[in-house]
């Protein structure tokens, strides 16, 4: 079992930054490849960044691309969503999810996905 905590969520202007983090306890953390989705009111959870188990590959949606960065501290059991130039569609609930798979590539697809946080709101307002 691996138990996912988010944090660092909340309400900016767009065109501001949020940096979410996601804490990780249970089972060791450097096993597992981690992601990050969103779901935004009345629309299906939809992928926006991964990287793989040791690190250094990451995967994005084309939506984010250039504006966010996901990186992990295996040392600190925490991996990290940086949001910049934050947009008004970015408003959603994030979610944190390890996957087991994944250690050559980063996990796009969420049913490959073990575990999830609980979520953290990010509000952009325009």
């Amino acid at each position: 079992q691996v138990q996912l905590v988010e944090s660092g969520g909340g309400l900016v202007q767009a065109g501001g930054s949020l940096r979410l983090s996601c804490a990780a306890s249970g089972r060791t953390f450097r096993h597992y490849a981690m992601g990050w989705f969103r779901q935004a009111p009345g629309k299906e959870r939809e992928f926006v960044a991964a990287i793989r188990r040791s690190g250094g590959s990451t995967d994005y949606a084309d939506s984010v691309k250039g504006r966010f960065t996901i990186s992990r501290d295996n040392a600190k059991n925490t991996v990290y969503l940086q949001m910049n130039s934050l947009k008004p569609e970015d408003t959603a609930v994030y979610y944190c999810g390890a996957a087991e798979s994944g250690y050559f590539q980063p996990v796009v697809a969420p049913q490959r996905y073990d575990y999830w946080g609980q979520g953290t709101q990010v509000t952009v307002s325009s």
